[in-house]
């Protein structure tokens, strides 16, 4: 029987920084929040987005769009998870147990619903639009699978460069701009999905060490540079991408979505104290504990519970007013509610895959397996601690490739046309939803059998 989120949360270590995770659950929350509140669905099934309709509300996006405070708090927690165990093989391995089996479950699903359908005949009306639409969040599975996978390298550049790393993604991402809106080179706009989100992901390795001292600099240069940038430049207003848009700051990101993540790393840092003393609340903690157990499969499943209350509407006859209405802000209360108590009967039904396996068996002989781990004594902690397994290392890095390419190929297909062979393009390549779910399945049992371990 495995340990219940209220001794998990009495077992807590009082050096243990709890407002990190409060943030990681409230960022992943206001993320769901915002889906559930930017969906309109109308009387025949299609799917629109209440920023396209209302287009003033695109301002709120600049609070709604928290996805780089989660980057943030990942690379913090990647950077203390690195340096306990310097072991690349097993450090990936133990870190995408908790992304792709929850995921590889929801796909399977999804795909075993989308095929039924399919043969059937049911994959049209709202019920095709969610075959497309459930697996879109799953490019922030691949980015975050990503991130991980960049870990150990770029810890090594932050330990050797400090802020100058940092500056050199900043400077990446700035010469992308440069080239795609100046020059006008095609496809260099991809490479910021590295440059903008990994430069996010370095600011959690500096607070990892302390080096964010003047959290108000930086959240007042990043604020200043965004508004900057959507007044004087081509970048739109919005921080998520809007349905026909020339110009998406999300998809690729952009200068201005790394100057929005900026301000907003600087933002929470400026909240750290009262933040900090307000998760050390035994109550408090007891519920970040509970819910960063279910955190990715709420995530994964939450547009499915909203579709599913919207198909539930239309299937009673209980057409949606029109969008902005006094009708339909008045009906987003209960629906949001409906929403979230089909997701926490989804996450009852699939939370155990989003527990951890028993950790690896180590290699080493067993007197020097029983010794403790040796603590990361500073910032160059990783960069001198010896490796095990060299030859596990690729495999892993491969197996990480694959995965990645996988789940984000998923995320442009969807689930629908499975039997006509529907493709979509992930940047220049051709990909089908059996292909990405097949190089997926691939490249995580690469890095398991990388990342396990025998005597």
């Amino acid at each position: 029987m495995g340990i219940s989120a209220r001794e998990l949360a009495a077992a807590t270590p009082a050096s243990r920084d709890r407002y990190v995770d409060l943030l990681r659950v409230a960022s992943l929350g206001v993320v769901v929040l915002g889906h559930w509140l930017m969906a309109v669905v109308g009387a025949d099934g299609q799917v629109n987005n209440l920023l396209a309709v209302v287009p003033w509300l695109q301002g709120v996006t600049w609070g709604l769009q928290v996805m780089p405070v989660f980057f943030f708090v990942g690379g913090f927690s990647h950077a203390l998870a690195y340096r306990s165990r310097p072991r690349y093989a097993a450090f990936l391995r133990a870190r995408l147990q908790r992304l792709l089996r929850p995921t590889m479950v929801f796909v399977g699903v999804w795909g075993a619903a989308a095929l039924l359908l399919q043969l059937v005949g049911g994959d049209d009306g709202l019920t095709g639009v969610a075959l497309r639409l459930v697996a879109q969040p799953l490019w922030f599975i691949g980015i975050y699978l990503a991130m991980v996978a960049l870990t150990p390298p770029l810890l090594r550049l932050h330990e050797r460069y400090g802020w100058g790393a940092f500056a050199l993604l900043v400077g990446g991402a700035v010469a992308v701009d440069v080239l795609r809106f100046a020059a006008g080179v095609p496809f260099v706009e991809f490479l910021n999905f590295a440059f903008v989100w990994l430069a996010v992901h370095q600011l959690g390795f500096l607070r990892a060490d302390g080096r964010i001292r003047r959290p108000a600099v930086l959240a007042t240069a990043g604020l200043v540079g965004a508004g900057l940038l959507v007044a004087l430049g081509p970048y739109p207003l919005s921080m998520v991408g809007m349905p026909g848009e020339k110009v998406s700051n999300m998809a690729p990101p952009t200068l201005a979505l790394l100057c929005h993540g900026l301000w907003l790393v600087g933002a929470v840092e400026l909240c750290r104290g009262p933040g900090a003393r307000f998760a050390a609340r035994a109550g408090v903690w007891h519920k970040v504990v509970l819910a960063n157990g279910v955190a990715m499969t709420a995530f994964l499943w939450h547009l499915t519970a909203m579709l599913g209350v919207y198909g539930a509407m239309l299937a009673l006859g209980l057409e949606p007013p029109e969008p902005a209405t006094a009708a339909w802000w008045a009906q987003v209360p209960p629906r949001i509610v409906a929403a979230a108590l089909l997701t926490a009967l989804l996450v009852a039904a699939f939370r155990g895959f989003e527990r951890p396996s028993p950790p690896a068996r180590a290699s080493a002989p067993a007197a020097s397996a029983a010794a403790p781990p040796a603590r990361a004594s500073g910032p160059t902690a990783s960069a001198s601690a010896p490796a095990r397994g060299p030859r596990r290392a690729p495999l892993a890095a491969l197996g990480a490739t694959l995965a990645l390419f996988g789940v984000l190929g998923l995320s442009m297909t969807g689930f629908g046309g499975l039997l006509e062979g529907h493709a979509a393009t992930l940047i220049a390549v051709p990909v089908t939803a059996p292909v990405a779910v097949a190089t997926a399945l691939l490249g995580w049992l690469l890095v398991e059998r990388a990342g396990r371990t025998h005597r």
